[in-house]
């Protein structure tokens, strides 16, 4: 239940549970409730309506079949369950019952079989760094410890200013004649 619900509804809401999990294994005798799990009740403010999320631990390729079974027997059962917790919480006004089934295990296991996935990925991962090695330098950052190379002069020992002097040489540009573009407008 939320923070800042009713305190009341919330002691009503462990009471059903505990009044419908008992009757589900004890007092009804159906079949198609074997396996059925109440994971959780919440009542309303005004203690009119009381949903009861369920699931249950079916066969493997059977789950669907038994899942339907299941709904309906929890929906023909549902006066007697609230007559039952109407005896057993003693209240003035017993809350309906909707039964939903609970979506949350089913999609527990499908994230726990991502979280598998993305495990197993993770440690091919690690098995691969352990024989990698770097591309360049394993440590390309300058540290404190090591002498700076002057600007103008380069680590073979020659300058930078004559490299740059090669290239330095002024172009012999015609700014007489305009584009051809020009002439086309």
């Amino acid at each position: 239940m939320a923070k800042g619900t009713n305190p009341r509804a919330v002691r009503i809401a462990g009471l059903i549970k505990r009044v419908i999990a008992q009757s589900l294994e004890y007092t009804l005798h159906d079949p198609r409730l074997a396996g059925v799990t109440i994971t959780d009740v919440r009542v309303t403010n005004d203690m009119q309506l009381a949903r009861v999320f369920w699931t249950q631990l079916g066969e493997a390729g059977k789950e669907q079949g038994q899942r339907k079974r299941a709904a309906q027997a929890l929906a023909q059962s549902r006066g007697r369950l609230r007559s039952l917790v109407g005896q057993k919480a003693g209240l003035r006004l017993t809350p309906v019952l909707e039964f939903k089934y609970d979506e949350v295990p089913g999609e527990a296991t499908e994230i726990e079989d991502i979280l598998a996935v993305a495990l197993k990925r993770d440690r091919d991962l690690a098995a691969q760094r352990e024989g990698a090695q770097y591309a360049g330098d394993a440590d390309p950052y300058k540290h404190d410890d090591e002498p700076e190379v002057a600007d103008s002069e380069e680590a073979d020992g020659t300058t930078a200013d004559a490299d740059l002097a090669a290239f330095a040489e002024p172009a012999q540009f015609d700014t007489a004649t305009e584009p051809e573009e020009n002439e086309a407008q």
